[in-house]
């Protein structure tokens, strides 16, 4: 169950939440999505979870997600900020008393005003800090500013010790508004949820809860609403909206008998719609689920910022010390109170929030912006693939053409008519859904009487053997021949051809054209424009039809007549010889092609709307029918790398940069405020950046 963590806004504090989880017996692989602030649990082990998490943050509460919108937050905007203008104007009034009496420097009444601003601003972090410390939980932020700001206290630098806690509280007020308005941008993104559905029952229509309706019941969909359930049109025309699902802005035509789903948002006319599928298992619910759990497929970085965040604090602490006690000591002219003073700058540099809370909504932005444009992202680790690929597999039919075929020419042989090589083939296909057994049917136009037909089976690969009224009948390519031994002339053939054999003896052949998708040479040119060194076909197709494919989009290689076993072992041969940390990806339709897409580093479904098989068996799901929007993925997972890259360099850069200035005596604790809580939240706002990315 999908429980909510209310109260989370400290990505450290999760961090090390989600640590204490993973020490409990069946919570080994717990993982916390920070962004929407939701954990995945067993319901049994949920007081267990809630006692490890009271021993890290007591204020954090795990609620049900029925009870999260009406839980409280504990956090209280107004009143801090009110706290916090008192404190600062508190500082300013200790600022004067220092100035007015600098003879005195212990004057008593900058001790009350300052240690009044410092009590008001960090009485919750002292609080914290001195509870963490009971329960021998020491290196956080809290423990930190109040060490560094005690310390600020022992040596007379109370405006320090004031600005310092001051500046961080303003600093985590910031924080988490910046951190809540990249939660709400990304919300908005997938705002596709329907809110009601128009129950249609004996004549009336009464609005219930999507949730609420079953398969097979009838709905009612009106101009301007958005489509609460996948459901088949009975009654009307109209033209819907699909870019919630595809990113596709121009409407597509819906009329009797097609599908509409859940999340499209109905134009002009008004549609009458059979509900086919549950709301739980509608494509808006689905597409909703797998973004939402994405974040717990972490990035290397992402796991390596975490590791890193567990030891970078302790061993500034240890640092500090050093740095503290150690001069003092071997240096001719140091003092404790000099050395002391660069030690608290080593501290209030230390925390690494910047890294713990940018590096995550910087991947859940880029996997929210793929969504919006139609593109479903299983993982920030598929998002570092993405970015990462250095060849790119495409299978042919479906995915670089259309898959609809159309029978072009029926050639009869040795004696047979052309009428008749069609209808037997039909006949043979009458059981397969195949789109070239489709195409020839829909060429025969007629009713082909089943009790003729018996004994059908189809082989992978190679085709149909059936008994037609009477007469084993062959259906399929080249192959199929040679395996049953059958005489016959390829020469002449061209393209996709269909081979039909009659009680052993060739009858005659079809030829059926499958026309290139109109994007498919875009596709190919953007993806070697960012940087894929090799674009691969494979098809089950023949040899000719591969090449004429092949040679009209620019690919690179391919392979043709290709069983599915054999396109399985293509892949793991192309992986092999793939560069260190390069990646494969293997574009299909995401059901014949499953057992390939799960073998390369990324297996992208193509036109997966509504599809349950691509859906589940791909990383990346391409819910427009479109190959260039592999692309698209490219370019956002590139983009939000170089946030990750830029936000790492800028507060890794800037605390080296401080700790630097801190160790010579050239800085002061004001500039360690800035190199901790300005660094967090220009790494924050560079991260939110990810969900505004353009694409070409």
């Amino acid at each position: 169950m999908r429980y909510t963590l209310v109260g989370l806004d400290c990505p450290s504090c999760a961090a090390k939440i989600e640590h204490e989880l993973q020490q409990i017996k069946g919570l080994e692989h717990a993982t916390i999505n920070f962004a929407n602030r939701t954990l995945e649990l067993p319901p049994e082990l949920a007081r267990r979870a809630q006692e490890a998490i009271h021993r890290i943050k007591p204020e954090v509460r795990l609620v049900e997600p029925r009870e999260a919108k009406q839980a409280r937050e504990h956090a209280n905007g107004r009143r801090n900020l009110l706290v916090t203008g008192i404190s600062a104007a508190l500082l300013v009034i200790g600022f004067l008393f220092q100035e007015s009496l600098h003879q005195t420097p212990y004057s008593w009444a900058e001790y009350l005003v300052l240690l009044t601003a410092y009590l008001l601003v960090g009485r919750e972090i002292l609080r914290t800090a001195l509870k963490n410390l009971v329960r021998g939980k020491v290196f956080d932020e809290n423990f930190l500013m109040s060490l560094a700001t005690l310390g600020a206290i022992a040596i007379h630098q109370l405006p320090e010790a004031v600005a310092v806690m001051l500046f961080y509280s303003i600093g985590e007020y910031f924080q988490e508004r910046a951190v809540n308005r990249s939660r709400r941008s990304i919300a908005a993104l997938l705002d596709i949820r329907p809110h009601y559905a128009n129950l249609l029952v004996n004549g009336e229509t009464r609005q219930v809860k999507p949730e609420e309706v079953v398969t097979g019941q009838i709905i009612v969909v009106r101009p301007g609403e958005r489509v609460p359930l996948d459901g088949e049109v009975l009654e009307g025309v109209s033209f819907v909206d699909t870019s919630a699902l595809t990113g596709e802005s121009v409407p597509r035509k819906v009329e009797r008998g097609e599908r509409v789903l859940a999340g499209m948002i109905n134009g002009q006319g008004l549609l009458t719609v059979k509900v086919t599928r549950p709301f739980k298992d509608s494509s808006v619910a689905r597409i909703l689920e797998l973004v939402e759990n994405a974040a717990a497929r972490k990035a290397p970085v992402e796991k390596f910022i975490t590791t890193f965040a567990r030891y970078y604090t302790p061993a500034v602490v240890l640092g500090a010390l050093a740095l503290a006690f150690i001069p003092p000591l071997v240096v001719p002219g140091a003092t404790l109170s000099q050395w002391l003073y660069r030690a608290l700058i080593f501290l209030v540099i230390s925390c690494p929030c910047a890294l713990v809370i940018s590096i995550p909504l910087s991947y859940f932005g880029g996997i929210g912006r793929a969504s919006r444009q139609g593109i479903l992202v299983k993982g920030a680790n598929y998002l570092d693939a993405l970015a990462n690929l250095h060849t790119v597999v495409f299978d042919k039919t479906g995915t670089l053409t259309r898959g609809v075929f159309r029978v072009n020419r029926v050639v009869a042989q040795n004696g047979f008519q052309r009428e008749e090589v069609l209808a037997y083939a039909a006949a043979a296909e009458a059981y397969s859904t195949h789109p070239v057994a489709q195409s020839i049917r829909r060429a025969w136009g007629r009713e082909i009487p089943l009790d003729s037909v018996s004994d059908c089976r189809e082989i992978p690969g190679y085709g149909i053997l059936a008994r037609v009224a009477g007469k084993n009948v062959l259906v399929g390519g080249d192959r199929l021949l040679d395996r049953e031994g059958i005489s016959h002339d390829i020469s002449c053939v061209e393209g996709n051809t269909v081979f039909v054999a009659i009680d052993g003896i060739l009858a005659g052949y079809i030829v059926i054209n499958d026309e290139i998708k109109p994007d498919a040479r875009q596709a190919i040119a953007r993806l070697k424009a960012l940087g894929v060194k090799t674009v691969v076909m494979l098809t089950g197709d023949e040899e000719r039809a591969a090449r004429r494919v092949a040679e009209t989009l620019g690919i690179d290689h391919y392979y043709a007549q290709l069983l599915p076993e054999d396109k399985v072992r293509r892949v793991e041969e192309l992986k092999a010889n793939l560069p260190p940390r390069q990646k494969l990806a293997f574009v299909g339709d995401g059901i014949n092609d499953a057992p390939v897409i799960a073998r390369a580093d990324v297996g992208v479904a193509m036109g997966g709307l509504g599809s349950d098989a691509a859906i589940e068996a791909a990383d990346v799901v391409l819910m427009e029918d479109a190959p260039s929007k592999l692309a698209t993925a490219m370019e956002i997972a590139r983009h939000t790398r170089a946030i990750v890259k830029q936000n790492i360099i800028l507060a890794l850069g800037m605390k080296a940069f401080f700790l630097g200035l801190g160790t010579l005596g050239l800085a002061t604790i004001w500039e360690a405020v800035f190199a901790d809580v300005g660094v967090a939240l220009l790494a924050i706002l560079n991260a939110t950046r990810g969900t505004k990315c353009t694409t070409g």
